[in-house]
């Protein structure tokens, strides 16, 4: 499920992903527009049309658009002189508007002193099937074999159309899939209304309802088909002038042959009230860009990945992705432990040549996610620094002799009544340098400073527990001051984690580590930067001027960001010919089931490469 509020739309065209694929997969994709897809795919059941009817089946990712392909069809049909009928599986099936509202809007919070942004709520987890009315979904059963006869094409679309109560209706079962990315602009466009609504509403609105219950009944129920093999042929709707089709064969072989190589996710860049000069700079971003204060590089709710296939560019969702190759990707145990979803996100932010540092937050941790949002699991967060000015600091825990019942009286007058708070008296900082870990556990006070760029690395956050504590009065884009959290951060906030305890190697609050060798081979070295019992995650770095060997001993997935150095590759030790080069502040994965692998160095200045995995022993952990 996407949390991304507003992707600036650009869409960046480097890191493709070339897995060498067959010439009958790659003559199964089929693009050069909408019209011609549309023709492809009339012809390829035109056989059972014509003998016996076929009753067709288009679902998709929120925000997919099944309007022109209808039409499409329409068009085409008339050409083969076939019958065609089309159903509104929504408007056949669904409660009303105002029923499913009674259901949805009881689980999301509409305080403002406890969410000043209504941002949160509790996660529907009663699918698709828990919207619809039960009568309804009777007599859709019954009413739609009734339309088959020799010579027509029933096509059944809309959200919810392949649950599996409708699945035996149908001859032909498809699936039209979307990058988070264009979701998220469809919806900021207006061009998506709610389930059981007629028209779009505000936008922090839709997206809450998205979040909490639009996206999770899509996500579910793609996982569901893609685990039980059930479609027949996958659609790419990233631009509904331009779908692409596929069997779904050849989508899984396509998955397949990736999860062969180390590959790289497309980025999502966000502007931002601070910094992002540098990113903007490093990644050639367009000129109207204000900024890139954050970069999505590798989150998996909000990533997708570039495929080529032939003359056609895919570009498909990350967690479909994750979906078909859960276990090779990331290995049974994490599949199992994670319930399919990839655990770990890691994303850029930028407060380099900024007016002020990032806000003073924390986060919630598995138990607080569980109870009071339906969520899985906890929100843990590191940082490692990567660029630095002049005096960028890393802030981290309580001052030893910070007052934090006074401090919360201050950011209660922050916010309340717009008087400044002294954060520096209660607040405690590192220093930044390039190679500073800190590692986040959940409610620690923490904050990037200005003038910095770090890499943040986080476990499985599938929301946006963000928060903010102390903004520094500081006004968005539109003027107005940044509301903040001090309602749940107050409940949050791990009050014992003080500058003393989180430096103390002998306390399990140890968080602020110093590095420490742990392997080492011919011109090689690696250190662990941080593992904590609290945090499932393991940060490392490797250091080398030729070579570094690896090995996910088929159970675990690395990935790796190059931190110091120009260019990389990381390639295949059994299959070199899969490879995959990376430049400097690049991000890509290997997958477990890779093996043993090299990282090789392209140029001829050290390199350094931060690698994040699991811990040993992640999967006795509670959530």
């Amino acid at each position: 499920m996407s949390f991304m509020y507003n992707p600036f739309p650009y869409h960046d065209p480097k890191p493709v992903n070339r897995p060498e694929l067959s010439q009958k997969t790659i003559d199964s994709v089929t693009g050069g527009g909408t019209p011609m897809v549309a023709k492809k795919f009339i012809t390829a059941i035109s056989d059972k049309v014509r003998k016996e009817g076929a009753i067709v089946a288009f679902d998709g990712y929120t925000t997919t658009k099944f309007d022109l392909m209808v039409s499409l069809l329409a068009r085409e049909c008339a050409v083969f002189d076939f019958k065609i009928e089309f159903v509104d599986s929504a408007a056949r099936t669904f409660k009303s508007g105002e029923e499913i509202d009674s259901i949805i809007d009881s689980l999301l919070i509409w305080d403002t002193k406890v969410d000043p942004t209504l941002l949160y709520g509790k996660v529907y987890h009663g699918g698709y099937i828990g919207l619809m009315d039960p009568a309804k979904v009777e007599a859709f059963k019954k009413e739609i074999p009734a339309l088959k006869a020799p010579g027509t094409l029933v096509v059944v679309y809309g959200y919810g159309s392949l649950i599996k109560e409708f699945r035996p209706l149908y001859d032909v079962k498809c699936w039209f899939d979307i990058t988070p990315m264009n979701c998220m602009l469809r919806i900021r466009a207006g061009e998506y209304a709610n389930i059981g609504k007629k028209h779009t509403g505000i936008i922090n609105r839709t997206i809450r309802r998205c979040y909490y219950c639009d996206f999770e009944n899509a996500v579910q129920l793609r996982k569901e088909l893609f685990g039980d093999d059930v479609l027949d042929w996958y659609f790419l709707d990233n631009d509904r002038a331009n779908l692409q089709m596929m069997p779904f064969g050849a989508f899984a072989d396509i998955c397949a042959q990736l999860v062969k190589y180390p590959f790289r996710a497309k980025p999502c860049y966000l502007e931002g009230v601070w910094g992002g000069s540098y990113m903007k700079q490093q990644r050639h971003l367009p000129e109207k860009m204000r900024n890139a204060a954050w970069v999505f590089d590798f989150i998996p709710m909000e990533v997708s990945v570039l495929v080529q296939a032939g003359k056609e560019m895919l570009d498909i969702n990350y967690c479909s992705f994750v979906h078909k190759e859960g276990v090779n990707l990331m290995g049974e145990t994490c599949v199992r432990k994670y319930k399919g979803y990839f655990p770990i996100r890691f994303n850029w932010d930028d407060s380099y040549h900024s007016t002020g540092n990032m806000s003073i937050q924390c986060h919630s941790g598995g138990k607080f996610n569980v109870e009071n949002y339906n969520e899985f699991g906890r929100q843990d967060e590191s940082y490692y620094v990567v660029i630095t000015g002049h005096e960028a600091k890393t802030f981290i825990g309580f001052r030893d002799d910070a007052d934090i019942p006074q401090f919360f009286k201050e950011i209660e007058a922050a916010d309340t009544q717009h008087d400044p708070c002294d954060y520096m008296k209660y607040v405690s900082y590192e220093n930044s340098v390039p190679g500073l870990q800190v590692m986040l556990p959940a409610g620690t006070i923490h904050s990037s400073g200005r003038n910095q760029v770090i890499l943040e690395i986080g476990s499985l956050t599938i929301g946006s527990y963000t928060y903010k504590m102390y903004d520094y009065l500081r006004l968005d884009f539109d003027g107005k001051q940044r509301p903040i959290h001090t309602h749940l951060g107050e409940l949050n906030v791990r009050q014992d984690r003080r500058y003393s305890v989180i430096h103390d190697p002998d306390s399990p609050e140890y968080i602020v580590q110093k590095p420490r060798l742990d392997a080492s081979g011919e011109g090689w070295e690696e250190y662990i930067l941080g593992e904590n019992p609290q945090m499932y995650i393991s940060l490392r770095r490797l250091e080398f001027e030729k070579r570094c060997e690896q090995d996910t001993k088929g159970e675990k997935f690395h990935v790796l960001t190059l931190v110091d150095g120009d260019h990389i590759r990381i390639r295949s030790a059994e299959h070199p010919e899969r490879y995959f080069d990376l430049d400097f502040m690049e991000i890509a994965c290997v997958p477990a089931s890779m093996g043993k692998y090299v990282i090789e160095n392209l140029g001829k200045e050290p390199i350094h490469v931060h690698k994040t995995c699991l811990r040993d022993g992640y999967q006795n952990d509670p959530a």
